[in-house]
């Protein structure tokens, strides 16, 4: 014979859940305690496991307060001491990527102090005793400025290419010929002797000439702000040229010396 289904309806499970809370509600209190150190001991385990889940999250969320003042600031201090190398590290690795500088070396140098109200040289911290000497070309912004004219153990005058005394032989942009620059003493400088059947453009770059032992390839200088004729000799070019690079907020450069001495 089959034995029958007890079927226990909802409500009856209700009435009898509703008995057993009552029971507990009202039951001495040291029974109901042992029944509460006999569920502890029966789930103990699973408890455990979820309380250190718990208390795992609760400690990774909140920050080690205590010491971390001076942790910070250790690491705001290097943070802005790297932060500065940092810049000097790619203002030289710049000038490399930009320019086959392979067999040159770049001396880093400061602007200490102008040495009259043209702007047309000034004074850096380096000297002979870091590989100066006269003649070298000096760059800044990836451009070349001006040439040493004086140098000293530990110090050196750099001579701009504005300068009425500086004279440089440069290239013109898709201009297959070469030339004299010099300065004009009025942030500016000019290039000689160009013949007007030559188209010349505003806007044209102007590259200094490699020089044996100082420049191996051509390094911008300026562009060609205003070309007309020559008001004395209508069959050549009057070409002014300004520097690329903002000279008169210069704070350092970079000179190149050519085959240094290992």
């Amino acid at each position: 014979m089959a034995r029958k289904r007890i079927r226990i309806s909802s409500r009856m499970l209700f009435t009898w859940f509703m008995l057993a809370g009552l029971i507990l509600l009202f039951a001495p209190q040291n029974l109901t305690s042992k029944f509460q150190f006999a569920f502890a001991r029966i789930f103990s385990w699973p408890l455990r496991v979820g309380r250190s889940f718990s208390l795992s999250a609760t400690h990774s969320s909140l920050p080690n307060v205590s010491g971390n003042k001076a942790y910070n600031n250790h690491i705001a201090n290097l943070e802005k001491w790297l932060d500065r190398e940092r810049r000097k590290v790619e203002y030289l690795s710049g000038l490399r990527q930009h320019y086959p500088l392979k067999n040159a070396k770049l001396m880093y140098a400061n602007v200490t102090t102008a040495s009259g109200s043209s702007q047309s040289d000034f004074f850096i911290n380096c000297g002979t005793k870091h590989g100066l000497a006269k003649g070298q070309f000096v760059l800044a912004d990836n451009s070349i400025i001006g040439t040493i004219y004086e140098v000293s153990s530990h110090s050196a005058q750099v001579k701009l290419i504005t300068n009425p005394q500086s004279q440089m032989a440069v290239e013109i942009d898709r201009l297959n010929v070469r030339r004299v620059m010099r300065g004009n003493g009025n942030k500016s400088a000019k290039i000689e002797m160009v013949a007007a059947k030559h188209e010349i453009k505003t806007g044209s770059k102007v590259y200094a000439a490699p020089k044996v032992g100082f420049l191996d390839d051509p390094i911008i200088v300026g562009e060609i702000m205003r070309c007309r004729r020559d008001d004395e000799n209508p069959s050549l070019w009057d070409i002014t040229v300004e520097p690329v690079c903002d000279i008169e907020t210069l704070y350092h450069v970079a000179v190149i010396i050519m085959n240094p001495q290992k």
